[in-house]
């Protein structure tokens, strides 16, 4: 069974864990290494379990954990090329343990087969994960400025969708933020807003998926509520009920969330 928590998600850190038996991956080390341990022991996984470690991009809401965690384990840390050169410039003797896996490749890791797939952000590199396991699959879908085509196919047909709603546009165009840094979120190497995402997510409910995850939420510019709610109506728009055909649930951004198990494909995931 796959299995799937998010240990933080937010515009201050990310992480999450996946999980087949006993291979475990860590998706993404932007929190502090003591939350990334004590995340992983309150599911049951002690870091020398872990599997390998896959970074999305370099941005340090991405790997600011990645320095200390590796002093302690050496579990391999999967990137794109540009993302391995940006991550042993910035973390000391971290050279042996990069692999490099580019944009649109697959590895086999353990029990789980990752694909990523090229998302357009101000990073080097940046990619999201397709990962399957026997019976499931998931898909991250987060810091990226607009839906390209290789997201969206990667996101059809999956059983899980971690998608990005990071903001209100309204929010972020009347808010306190300077001009370049509005820019920056708005622009096509930004992040989704909340509508954005609701097109990512009715996408990939048209094809089957029963669970979504919204993630990667700006504390200034966005609300669990709001998202949910921009979400709720698009969904409703295609006849889908949230509250019956499918699970849509935020993320926390600060603490884990609750742990996703993923059935093989047809059926629903149970939220605990």
């Amino acid at each position: 069974m796959l299995t799937f928590t998010t240990l933080a998600s937010g515009s201050s850190g990310n992480a999450a864990l996946v999980s087949q038996g006993d291979t475990h991956i860590l998706l993404d080390a932007g929190i502090s290494a003591r939350r990334i341990t004590s995340g992983l022991a309150a599911l049951g996984v002690r870091p020398e379990h872990l599997s390998a470690i896959l970074i999305t991009h370099e941005h340090s809401d991405h790997i600011s954990g990645l320095a200390v965690l590796t002093k302690k384990l050496r579990a391999p840390i999967y990137a794109t090329g540009p993302t391995c050169r940006q991550l042993c410039y910035k973390i000391p003797f971290v050279d042996d343990l990069v692999r490099q896996q580019e944009a649109g490749t697959g590895v086999q890791i353990g029990a789980l087969w990752v694909e990523s797939f090229p998302t357009p952000h101000d990073a080097a590199g940046s990619v999201g994960y397709s990962i399957a396991g026997e019976e499931a699959r998931m898909v991250l879908a987060t810091d990226l400025g607009y839906l390209t085509p290789e997201v969206r196919q990667a996101a059809e047909g999956c059983q899980l969708l971690v998608c990005e709603a990071n903001h209100d546009e309204d929010w972020v165009r009347s808010g306190p933020y300077p001009y370049y840094l509005k820019q920056r979120i708005l622009g096509d190497r930004g992040h989704l807003s909340n509508e954005a995402g609701a097109e990512l997510a009715a996408l990939a409910a048209q094809s089957g998926t029963r669970n979504i995850v919204l993630a990667h939420l700006s504390a200034e510019n966005n609300t669990p509520a709001r998202a949910r709610e921009v979400v709720r109506r698009r969904l409703a728009a295609l006849g889908c009920d949230p509250e019956r055909d499918l699970s849509l649930t935020v993320a926390p951004r600060g603490e884990p969330g609750p742990t996703l198990r993923l059935e093989r494909a047809g059926k629903e995931a149970a939220l605990c």
